[in-house]
C-alpha cells in the first residue's frame, strides 16, 4: 500500500490511471472516489446540463472550458427526468479553480450542488493535457478521488481503475430510467417567464426512457404534443396500450447493443406495424441496430456544443451538441436504411431515415441544453407529421 500525502497547500484530490498515471489537483464537491470512463467536453456553457445528462452515467466529465461555477447552479437547468438519474456522471475535472457565483438565477454555489449530487470534483487539472491524451489514446479507464485530509491510496486507486471493465457490453438505461409511467406537459423556457405548459389535446407522443433529458420532453410539448414517458424496459404491449401517435426512442448511456437486448424486438414491431419513431442518440443507435445495422466503440466519442453536421438531403450544416460514446457502423447498412446527417468533424453517421416505414432518427442532440438551437426543428418535424396523419 502507497499512501500519497499532496505536498502542496489545497491538493485534495487526484485521478488515477489504470496505466499508473496520477494526476493531483483541489478536490471539490463530494469526497470519496468512484472509478468510470474519462471523455471530454468542449461546450462553453451549460456544465449543470452536461453533468445531469443521463447520457454521462459511468464517465467522468473533462470540460476543455477553463472556467467553471461562474453561473452556479438553479433548479431549472436540471437534465435528468427521472430521481434514477440524478448522479449520472461520476466526476468531473477542471482546469481553474471553481468560481462563486455570479448570475441572477444562481440558487446555489456549485461545489454545494456537486456535494450535494454525490459528483467528485477535481480542480487545478491541465486540462488540455488530458484532452489531448484522450484524443491520442481514446478514453481512459480511471478513478477520482476526493479527501480533504489529502491522503490516498494510490496503489488501490490504480487497481480500482485497472479492474473496470468499461462501458462495453454494459446496459446503463435501466439504471437510469424511470420506473413507472408518467405524463409530461412543460414546455420549453422563454425569458422572462420561464417554463410554461401545454394542457392541450394534440398528437399523443410515447416516450421510452432510456435516459431521456428534460428538454426533450419540453420541446415534444411545445410543439403540441401530449407526452407520456415509460420505462426502458417497456414491452410493446405496454408502449402501445398507451395508444401512441408516435414513439420516441430518447436519449441515455451505455452499450447500445447491450440495451438492444431488450429494446431491439421491441423498436422491430414498432417498425413492423408503421408507428412512426423518432430516435435521439442512443435511440438512434438502437433504431439502426433494430434495422439490421452494426455499433461500434468510438476512440474519443463526440462530447460538446459546437459539433457540425450537414444534412445530406439539403447541403445545410448545423452545429449541434452531442453526446455519444459509440456510432453506427455506415458501412454495415442494409437497404432499407437511408442516411441523413455525417458529422463533419469526423465523417461517422449521424442520423437515418427507414424507408420501409415512418422513423427516422438523429446522433446528435436536437434539444440543446446546452447547445446551439440548430436542430429544433427535429421535434417540428416530427409532431407536425403526427398531426397530419392523426
Amino acid at each position: 500500500m502507497k499512501l500519497s500525502q499532496a505536498s502542496a497547500p489545497g491538493r485534495t484530490g487526484l485521478i488515477a490511471f489504470a496505466d499508473g498515471t496520477v494526476l493531483s489537483g483541489a478536490g471539490v464537491g463530494a469526497s470519496g472516489d468512484a472509478v468510470g470512463e474519462v471523455c471530454f467536453n468542449t461546450a462553453m456553457t451549460g456544465y449543470q446540463e452536461i453533468l445531469t445528462d443521463p447520457s454521462y452515467a459511468a464517465q467522468i466529465v473533462t470540460f476543455t472550458f477553463p472556467h467553471i461555477g461562474n453561473v452556479g447552479v438553479n433548479g431549472e437547468d436540471v437534465e435528468n427526468a427521472s430521481p434514477a438519474a440524478a448522479s449520472a456522471a461520476r466526476g468531473a475535472i477542471f482546469r481553474c479553480p471553481v468560481t462563486s457565483p455570479s448570475n441572477y438565477r444562481a440558487q446555489l454555489d456549485f461545489p454545494a450542488w456537486l456535494k450535494r449530487r454525490g459528483v467528485i470534483g477535481l480542480s487545478g487539472v491541465d486540462t488540455r493535457a488530458l484532452t489531448a491524451l484522450i484524443r491520442d489514446k481514446g478514453m481512459p479507464h480511471a478513478v477520482i478521488a476526493h479527501n480533504p485530509a489529502g491522503v490516498f491510496d494510490v496503489d488501490a486507486l490504480i487497481e480500482k481503475a485497472r479492474a473496470w471493465d468499461g462501458l462495453e457490453g454494459k446496459d446503463l438505461a435501466r439504471d437510469v430510467s424511470t420506473l413507472q409511467s408518467y405524463s409530461h406537459s412543460e414546455t420549453a423556457w422563454r425569458w422572462p417567464h420561464g417554463y410554461g405548459r401545454n394542457d392541450n389535446a394534440g398528437p399523443h407522443v410515447v416516450v421510452i426512457d432510456f435516459g431521456v433529458k428534460r428538454n426533450i420532453l419540453r420541446l415534444l410539448a411545445d410543439n403540441g404534443a401530449r407526452v407520456t414517458v415509460v420505462p426502458a424496459t417497456a414491452t410493446y404491449d405496454d408502449v402501445m396500450e398507451k395508444k401512441p401517435d408516435g414513439v420516441v426512442l430518447s436519449n441515455g448511456p451505455g452499450d447500445p447493443a447491450a440495451t438492444g437486448a431488450y429494446s431491439i424486438p421491441v423498436i422491430r414491431r414498432l417498425v413492423e406495424n408503421k408507428v412512426p419513431t423518432l430516435g435521439i442518440c442512443l435511440g438512434h443507435q438502437m433504431l439502426a441496430l433494430a434495422a439490421g445495422a452494426k455499433t461500434v466503440k468510438m476512440a474519443q466519442g463526440h462530447h460538446g456544443a459546437n459539433h457540425p453536421v450537414k444534412d445530406l438531403e439539403t447541403g445545410k450544416v448545423e452545429i449541434v451538441s452531442m453526446n455519444h460514446g459509440f456510432t453506427v457502423d455506415a458501412a454495415t447498412f442494409p437497404d432499407n436504411v437511408e442516411p441523413t446527417f455525417t458529422s463533419l468533424f469526423d465523417g461517422t453517421n449521424s442520423g437515418i431515415r427507414l424507408k420501409n416505414a415512418p422513423a427516422f432518427s438523429v446522433q446528435h442532440h436536437p434539444e440543446a441544453s446546452p447547445g446551439p438551437q440548430d436542430s429544433f426543428g427535429v421535434f417540428k418535424k416530427f409532431v407536425d407529421g403526427l398531426k397530419a396523419t392523426s
